[in-house]
């Protein structure tokens, strides 16, 4: 009896964990990159259909040179590899600030602006339990006085799914 009913208990659990994948409804955490100054984002997720996801980060940078953030916000493609496996790629842009101090930039201005727009390409896998790990590519085309060049930005996605 004991054997009937570990084997039915392992096979319930079996097919629980098989279930097709799917992009959660929300995911927050940490993309940990390096373009331009900008190093740990704050980045949520929001599932917008099966395939489909919004995508907005919060970067900053304090240093003794210079104060900085960035708001990023990309749409995505999500489609499935095979198990936990997606890649997506995704289009969006944003906008920030850069404030430098005097002393170390004397022929710059106090502050910056500048707006952007970005690419994003990666790879996710997404666990049994309710983690996101992510690697992706972002170029992002900067406008404005601080920021007129192309920029490549690689990053590391660790996210709490809920």
């Amino acid at each position: 009896m004991k054997t009937i009913f570990s084997t039915v208990l392992f096979f319930t659990g079996f097919l629980m964990c098989t279930h097709a994948q799917s992009i959660s409804e929300n995911a927050i955490g940490l993309r940990i990159g390096d373009n331009d100054g900008f190093g740990t984002e704050v980045n949520y997720q929001r599932a917008i259909g099966d395939n489909n996801r919004l995508e907005f980060g919060l970067s900053w940078r304090s240093n003794r040179d210079f104060d900085a953030f960035k708001l990023t916000g990309l749409y995505q493609w999500v489609w499935n590899i095979k198990g936990g496996f997606n890649w997506y790629a995704g289009v969006g842009g944003g906008a920030g600030s850069v404030s430098y101090d005097e002393r170390y930039f004397p022929d710059r201005r106090d502050s910056y602006g500048f707006a952007f727009v970005a690419g994003d390409i990666g790879i996710e896998y997404n666990f049994d339990f309710p983690l996101l790990l992510s690697l992706d590519f972002r170029p992002e085309a900067g406008f404005g006085r601080y920021r007129e060049d192309l920029g490549f930005d690689v990053g590391l996605g660790v996210r709490y799914q809920f």
